[in-house]
């Protein structure tokens, strides 16, 4: 069950490779809700930009969150008169929703999106999925709060972004710096396994997204934007912090249950000397070693302080072995989770109840010294017993890390581990230039819950297509431009 092993675990990230002109290598969405005003300069000032600056073959999806107003003719007409825009209709609303159904049923290899007002400058977009399209990086953002970002917007605004910020490197423990930005790229491999575990639907599906990215140790590169506030922005502030709020405690809950299989989305390191394997040396032993003892040495405080309470209304075996017991419980499930790295609940029983044999020996040990040191010394003194149980203790973690490793906890090499179920293939029928990509009558979201290396609708496109750079004039039997 270890993260990398784990029949879930990606490929390491590789350079992704050429392939024929063509065929789109970045899909940008635009998610939109009655934007029938901004949704033609938008889409057209994107798709010059790329025309002229992008090197690879791209697509503009723009996905419509079930608008009332006129968005679906604008969105249709931008499609009929531009060969690389395409248009989706959902039925429902929810920013979340749109890009897991777009970027699930999607052929590109790198995925992106960024919202209708255009507030970051596009000359960040090359920056944002260059890392992406080179396997450095599996995730990228914008960022409106590093150092070298210019950011234009007004206090509140500047105030409740801050504050959101620190809420996620408070509660979550988020180390990137801006979830909320709304210019984000994702590699498609990486979203196959990575998107059905996010659950929400709305505003908070960016940051949820990002937290599980990186608590699986997914990179995340971070690009610095110039960004102006759209002083028309229809978001309402005061329901989407409370709806984000809501996430949080919801991942975090998540989090520290260990319920998220993040190990299923977990990808082994690069080219790093300190990441090969060297003979005759287990594999992960440094690492594991290391939070052992972390864990062993406040197990044995934990102990102390449970014996020495114990210690005050029973005698000083009975008090050893309750003490033991309470602490080796809490041992086991600390060294199952930081330790080795086991996520989730199964098999939670069977590790207590070999930790409980392990727990045993230990008593076993202690026992016994106490038996020596009281056979030697009718009335020994508190210190005593205390220091002949720490060096009996250290005896017993010795043998305790060695049959974790071994024996309840034992390794997993991949020869070992099942093969992962190849994700089922629905070619995305690109339809020709100018018309929508789905079928009529197509269902673009299916609202039942999603399972790990599945889609919406069961199925996932095919693995990382070639790419083949492509100057923005070159020409194609496909393309009109």
């Amino acid at each position: 069950m270890r993260t990398d092993s784990s029949p879930g675990t990606l490929p390491a990230r590789e350079h992704l490779p050429a392939a024929p002109a063509g065929t789109p290598v970045l899909d940008v969405v635009i998610p939109v809700y009655n934007e029938e005003k901004d949704l033609q300069p938008c889409v057209r000032r994107l798709h010059e930009h790329l025309d002229r600056t992008f090197p690879y073959a791209f697509r503009i999806t723009i996905a419509d969150n079930a608008s009332t107003d006129t968005t679906p003719q604008v969105a249709g007409r931008l499609a009929a008169e531009i060969p690389e825009v395409t248009t989706f209709r959902l039925e429902q609303k929810g920013r979340g929703r749109a890009l897991r159904a777009v970027w699930s049923a999607s052929d590109a290899p790198v995925l992106a999106y960024m919202d209708v007002d255009l507030s970051t400058d596009l000359n960040a977009l090359l920056p944002l999925v260059a890392p992406l399209i080179s396997g450095h990086s599996d995730l990228a953002i914008g960022s409106r709060l590093a150092r070298s970002s210019r950011v234009v917007r007004g206090p509140k605004r500047e105030f409740i972004s801050r504050a959101y910020n620190l809420i996620l490197r408070g509660s979550l423990l988020a180390r990137f710096s801006d979830a909320q930005c709304g210019f984000k790229a994702i590699r498609r491999d990486v979203a196959q396994v990575l998107l059905p575990l996010v659950e929400d639907t709305g505003w908070f599906f960016d940051t949820e997204m990002l937290v599980l990215a990186e608590r699986a140790g997914l990179r995340i590169h971070e690009v610095p934007v110039d960004w102006v506030d759209d002083p028309d922005s229809t978001v309402h502030i005061v329901r989407t912090a409370t709806d984000d709020l809501k996430g949080v405690w919801r991942v975090g809950k998540a989090l520290a249950t260990g319920s998220l299989p993040l190990d299923r989305i977990a990808r082994p390191f690069g080219d790093d000397p300190r990441d090969r394997d060297i003979k005759d040396v287990p594999k992960g032993l440094a690492r594991q070693l290391v939070g052992f003892c972390v864990v062993g040495a406040l197990s044995t405080l934990f102990y102390l302080l449970l014996y020495s309470g114990f210690r005050v209304f029973s005698g000083s075996q009975i008090a050893n072995a309750l003490a033991l017991l309470v602490s080796a419980v809490a041992n086991t499930a600390a060294n199952r989770r930081l330790t080795f790295g086991v996520r989730g609940r199964g098999g939670a029983v069977r590790h207590q109840a070999q930790g409980l044999v392990v727990f045993g020996i230990g008593l076993a040990l202690t026992s016994g010294s106490l038996a020596a040191l009281n056979a030697a010394t009718s009335e020994p003194a508190h210190s005593t017993e205390l220091a002949v149980l720490v060096a009996a203790n250290l005896a017993a973690t010795v043998l305790r890390f060695l049959l974790f490793r071994a024996w309840v906890f034992p390794d997993r090499r991949e020869d070992d581990s099942p093969a992962p179920a190849p994700y089922a293939t629905t070619p995305y029928d690109a339809a020709p230039h100018g018309t929508a990509p789905f079928h009529a009558g197509q269902t673009p979201y299916d609202t039942a819950p999603f399972r790990a290396g599945a889609a919406a609708d069961g199925t996932w496109p095919d693995a990382t297509l070639q790419l083949l750079p492509v100057r923005p004039h070159d020409s194609d039997s496909r393309d009109l431009r």
